[in-house]
């Protein structure tokens, strides 16, 4: 029933505003003006062209849209017999691929929040999951032809098939992700990595270890009573069906209070035993993820970039200041959890109960990180400097550029942030979770040098369907929140065109 509601309130956001935008904004609009003609040159079976200011990969964005044409095309020409292939490639048909891809999109959210949670009802899992289909950055290319929605789709879809052990469908799909976007092959490594975690940990140990591990009394880093990686069974199935010969549990759920935690240098001493012992298990479940990475590289290699066209304005830069600004973007988008009282109160009680010194120098190194890295590595790219229809081009002039030290001044609010979201994840993941999602973050943002929020997209759901935010409250604030933004946005690009007068045409603001 959780599943049919969420498609239902999707569905009537989804078809009532592609119909408004559709009618006011008729011609394609920003990158539109590259998608849309070049969809259309495959609709009319020309795969020879490429428009080269196109920078993902040939193609696949374009043959799943034309496969979508397709199966819309008995009916279009059911209503309307003079219809020609072509013409159904108009750009209302071809945006409301991703209108269709955002439902789909929130039916992976739905069964990923089942599966990390079993333990929420299906009116909880229904309440995330249309907040997250509200999510301000994806909700808003929703009803454009970008490639945002069909990426975060693709990458989810993939997590899902890896979480139900699925890992040859899951490589699959994490290959098509890698050809709607190349960044996504940062987010497939990570699926794989937390796949791989589900699967040693999920595995009992030796007899050997079993034996030392019951002498050890609770020292083992990874109890049989512990998390796993995000499996379907958690201790209560495993009590009720006592007669499975394996166990693994959820990596998603917290430890139990009777079973001491581990450090971090005994949780990764104990992976890399594990990674030995079953190497050759790991290699046979997940080889499909290597060939993904070695087709990637030979890419990478053979084209000189990562992107295929437009390289010049996409070169890799080291942009260690992108990691700042997703820090803080990302949890102003969930400030009923991070900007409260309550959270602040948490995180100071936190640092005084660990040692003081060593929380000290660790608070001093983030900051000396954090101010190192807008003084030296903050680029303004020329798109942003120079495109005032998107918002991005306000916050950095109104903003970061207010005053010189404006950009130092945030750097505390930037540590806070980072800070924070250790701390929602750290009490439902282990270490080493939180670090490989850590490191595919950066993976994917230091080397992008042009401040795009829509490049945080994918992070941000990483972070959300794994920071176990149970206050339905929090939730119901999340998406008023959400809601407004979502109708500010959408007002001003709709209603508030303006002119340039070095360029002809209807300008709108986006994000």
């Amino acid at each position: 029933m959780g599943k049919i509601a969420v498609a239902v309130i999707v569905s009537s956001w989804v078809v009532a505003v592609s119909i408004l935008v559709n009618r006011i904004v008729t011609e394609p609009y920003m990158d539109e003006i590259f998608h849309i003609p070049q969809a259309q040159q495959y609709c009319k079976g020309n795969f020879r062209s490429w428009d080269p200011m196109i920078t993902t990969l040939w193609g696949c964005t374009y043959i799943v849209s034309l496969a979508y044409v397709a199966s819309l095309f008995p009916g279009i020409f059911s209503m309307k017999a003079d219809v020609s292939f072509s013409d159904a490639c108009s750009s209302s048909i071809l945006r409301s691929s991703n209108g269709v891809l955002a439902i789909f999109c929130s039916m992976m959210v739905y069964n990923i929040l089942t599966h990390l949670r079993p333990s929420l009802t299906d009116r909880k899992v229904t309440l995330r999951t249309v907040v997250l289909a509200l999510y301000p950055l994806h909700w808003f290319f929703t009803f454009l032809y970008y490639t945002d929605v069909a990426s975060l789709t693709a990458v989810l879809a993939s997590y899902l098939m890896s979480l139900k052990k699925k890992y040859f469908f899951s490589s699959l799909v994490g290959a098509l992700a890698v050809l709607i976007r190349q960044t996504n092959i940062v987010w497939i490594l990570f699926i794989a990595c937390t796949g791989v975690l589900d699967y040693i940990l999920g595995q009992p140990k030796d007899s050997a270890d079993l034996t030392d591990s019951s002498q050890s009394q609770g020292k083992d880093a990874f109890p049989v009573s512990s998390q796993g990686v995000g499996t379907h069974s958690n201790l209560r199935k495993r009590r009720i069906h006592n007669q499975a010969a394996t166990f693994s549990s959820p990596i998603h759920q917290k430890i139990a209070s009777s079973v001491p935690s581990s450090d971090f240098s005994h949780e990764v001493r104990e992976i890399i035993s594990r990674l030995w012992q079953f190497k050759w298990e790991i290699i046979a479940s997940f080889w499909p993820y290597l060939v993904i990475m070695a087709a990637f590289i030979t890419f990478v290699f053979w084209n000189g970039s990562i992107v295929l066209g437009a390289k010049e304005a996409h070169t890799v830069s080291p942009h260690f200041a992108q990691l700042m600004y997703f820090s803080l973007i990302s949890v102003l988008f969930v400030t009923p959890v991070h900007f409260t009282i309550g959270q602040a109160a948490a995180l100071a009680r936190s640092f005084w109960k660990k040692n003081k010194l060593v929380s000290f120098f660790q608070l001093c190194t983030a900051l000396a990180v954090g101010f190192l890295s807008v003084h030296f590595f903050s680029i303004a790219h020329p798109y942003l400097v120079a495109d005032n229809r998107h918002y991005t081009f306000y916050l950095w002039r109104k903003v970061i550029k207010f005053h010189w030290s404006m950009k130092y001044l945030l750097v505390p609010l930037y540590v806070y942030s980072w800070i924070s979201i250790f701390n929602i994840l750290a009490k439902s993941q282990r270490k080493t979770w939180v670090l490989v999602y850590f490191l595919a973050t950066a993976a994917t943002l230091i080397p992008a040098p042009l401040i795009e929020f829509r490049y945080y997209t994918i992070p941000f759901f990483f972070l959300i369907l794994h920071s176990h935010v149970d206050d339905d409250r929090s939730w119901l604030l999340m998406g008023i929140l959400y809601v407004a933004i979502n109708i500010f946005t959408i007002y001003m690009f709709l209603f508030r065109p303006f002119s340039w007068v070095h360029e002809t045409g209807v300008q709108r603001f986006i994000w």
